[in-house]
């Protein structure tokens, strides 16, 4: 990722912020819709689990700008998912609902640049996230 690209993520996860819980909602609905079959995995309360998102998600992006710091965080956060039951095949899932969520939450200021840049920042983190649940648990 480019430093601009960096920085368009970062600006346009401000944009989300302020409807965090909404685009949290979009996100679960649209990804159970492209995948039913995720939905057990998914335990309590979906409010809840959609701050988590929100709050990982966040922390993440703020992460871009430092990813010698962020990466470690995020190999432990895919051995994590490993553990929860994600397989490989469900990160392209996750990435098509994330996509649509930020189209629809972001409106017209989700341009093709900003597109492609969080197409960047989805790819790094998720590739990350898999070599972490390659790796042997800690526990």
């Amino acid at each position: 990722m480019t430093p601009h690209q960096i920085d368009l993520v970062q600006q346009s996860f401000a944009d989300v912020k302020p409807i965090a819980a909404a685009a949290a909602d979009l996100f679960y609905r649209r990804l159970f819709t492209l995948d039913p079959s995720l939905r057990p995995m998914f335990k309590g309360e979906i409010a809840r689990q959609g701050q988590m998102l929100m709050s990982m998600i966040g922390a993440a992006v703020k992460g871009l700008s430092n990813l010698e710091n962020l990466t470690p965080v995020v190999r432990q956060l895919g051995a994590r998912h490993a553990d929860y039951g994600v397989r490989t095949e469900h990160y392209a899932t996750v990435g098509s609902a994330l996509m649509w969520t930020l189209e629809h939450g972001l409106g017209d200021k989700f341009t093709p640049e900003v597109r492609e840049a969080w197409a960047g920042a989805y790819q790094l983190l998720s590739e990350v996230m898999q070599i972490g649940a390659m790796e042997p648990s800690a526990a």
